[in-house]
């Protein structure tokens, strides 16, 4: 179903807003009051993001959503972010087997993400931090700082 959903808010006309809204209002967990989000979105489930009121999330957003993503209000998203709860063990001989897992992101308020960063299993971003264009945040990042490169690193106070 939520696979149908989405292919239905992505052939979404410019105009269809209130269309694109009462989609991605079946299709997420949980979406705060003046949510934009531009397609073409991609997710696994829906259900397991949860965004706040008044975030932003620009064109060609791919969250895998098999564990929980919760953004936080007033959260922007630049063009072409990548959210991963998906991860795999790093044993090859397990791998092989199968066994794969999720772990939880969190983006707190007030956070902007940079176009084209990937955001990997299991970090959280604080609250108004600033995650530089085509960074790759592998561990948790504090609130009120810029973090950027490849691994993001704090590189400044807000």
């Amino acid at each position: 179903m939520s696979q149908d959903l989405l292919a239905r808010f992505n052939a979404t006309g410019t105009a269809d807003e209130a269309e694109r809204t009462d989609l991605l209002g079946a299709l997420l967990g949980q979406m705060g009051e003046s949510v934009v989000i531009k397609p073409v979105l991609r997710c696994d489930y829906g259900y397991n993001i949860s965004i706040g009121a008044r975030t932003f999330i620009n064109y060609d957003c791919t969250f895998l959503d098999c564990s929980t993503i919760a953004i936080g209000e007033e959260v922007q998203i630049a063009p072409n972010v990548q959210i991963y709860t998906a991860t795999h063990p790093l044993d090859a001989a397990t791998r092989r087997s199968g066994v794969e897992y999720a772990l939880p992101v969190r983006i707190g308020d007030g956070a902007w993400i940079g176009g084209g960063a990937i955001v990997c299993p299991g970090v959280s971003i604080g609250e108004n931090s600033v995650i530089g264009a085509g960074s790759v945040v592998t561990k948790d990042i504090p609130p009120n700082v810029l973090a950027a490169g490849n691994p993001a690193r704090v590189i400044r106070q807000l």
